[in-house]
């Protein structure tokens, strides 16, 4: 009988490497596959021919060609990038341009790594797919849906940024490493031999990369200097461009020696400034002085352009969500709204709620989906 061919995501990293050998292990017909999801041509001013710019891919598919020698597994590299730029980058730079704050790892997620790579699997002939995400898929055996639940290692669990898969892509996808601590995932790592056992894990986009944020977004969205205004409105500073800063940003403000005026809830006079609120019709950026601050703090919130799992909305009533990845799951009440939309209501104040980020809302261990925050109230 043919083994199920399984096309697994090898990123170069050690999670998507432990996820190959561990389906070799189980059976599986492996295939790598290498997504190229950025071009190269984006390089720091002076970069010489040897630089490999802030995109370090190159790097990333010598790393995973490497695991897939070690593991006797066939690899091709995909070039990804048009669909990134058109699916992804282009909806990134539409959200800052309108003043938000997107999260392209879940728009990669739902349009690159579970769609373009999933169709090119199964033009391969795969019957599943495979990546290195901390997460569970779980078929319900009364519902007959398949339910995306969180990783087991709490410190690493990814569902967050899953929360878009449907049913269609999640019927097709293995998260082996989702059963797995990481602990547990370099020590099989090095004890397989694997040349990346310690390489360390990526943080950010491949689009940014270590560079400053700022800079590179300079160069795709247009900016307009303005005033910086306390909750009191007094101008103390001017900001470089409403996009560049985000609800909570507490560095680059350059305003750290200015004493606030009268008594500011949630801080003395000596109290770090964080940006409260942007008002895109008067360029204005609000600040307030203390992280406890009551602009800061948020009851409800509003979600549009919703996804759920399961392929319509759970039924309203009491739920737990978060409104950013590090973030631990807050009790609330979750409520409909016209097609797409949804609210929540959290029993206690959340900190900085950010329209563009998502509002991802659960039962337990199982993620039910969410959607873009589009505002939050008091």
């Amino acid at each position: 009988m043919a083994k199920q061919r399984v096309v697994v995501g090898l990123s170069g990293g050690v999670d998507s490497a432990v996820t190959a050998h561990l389906l070799k292990q189980q059976g599986y017909e492996v295939i790598g596959i290498f997504m190229k999801n950025w071009e190269d041509d984006d390089r720091p001013a002076g970069s010489g021919d040897d630089d490999p710019g802030y995109c370090t891919s190159n790097v990333d598919f010598v790393d995973a060609a490497a695991v897939a020698d070690v593991l006797g597994i066939e690899i091709e590299h995909v070039n990804f990038a048009a669909e990134y730029k058109d699916r992804v980058f282009a909806e990134f730079l539409r959200e800052y341009a309108a003043g938000r704050t997107p999260n392209p790892d879940v728009l990669c997620n739902a349009e690159i790594k579970f769609k373009a790579f999933l169709d090119h699997a199964m033009r391969l002939g795969a019957e599943m797919i495979a990546t290195g995400h901390y997460a569970r898929v779980r078929l319900n055996d009364k519902t007959g849906k398949h339910e995306l639940l969180k990783g087991l290692d709490p410190s690493k669990d990814q569902s967050y940024f899953l929360h878009r898969l449907n049913q269609a892509q999640l019927a097709r996808t293995l998260f082996p490493v989702g059963e797995l601590h990481k602990t547990e995932v370099r020590r099989i790592a090095a004890g397989i031999g694997l040349p990346n056992a310690k390489k360390k894990d990526s943080t950010g986009i491949c689009f940014i990369g270590e560079r400053p944020f700022r800079e590179f977004l300079n160069r795709y969205i247009s900016h307009e200097p303005g005033p910086i205004k306390d909750a009191n409105g007094r101008t103390i500073g001017q900001h470089v461009g409403l996009s560049f800063y985000t609800l909570g940003q507490r560095q680059g403000l350059g305003i750290g020696g200015i004493k606030a005026r009268g008594a500011q809830k949630g801080g003395g006079e000596h109290a770090p400034w964080f940006v409260a609120r942007k008002d895109l019709a008067h360029n204005t950026l609000w600040v307030v002085q203390g992280h406890d601050h009551p602009w800061l703090l948020s009851r409800t919130l509003d979600a549009a352009d919703a996804s759920w799992t399961a392929g319509t909305p759970p039924a309203p009533g009491a739920c737990a969500a978060k409104t950013r990845y590090r973030q631990a799951d807050a009790a609330g009440t979750l409520a409909g709204g016209a097609a797409g939309t949804f609210s929540l209501t959290f029993a206690e104040a959340q900190w900085a709620v950010t329209p563009g980020q998502s509002a991802v809302v659960y039962d337990g261990e199982v993620c039910l989906g969410g959607g873009v925050i589009a505002g939050s109230q008091p």
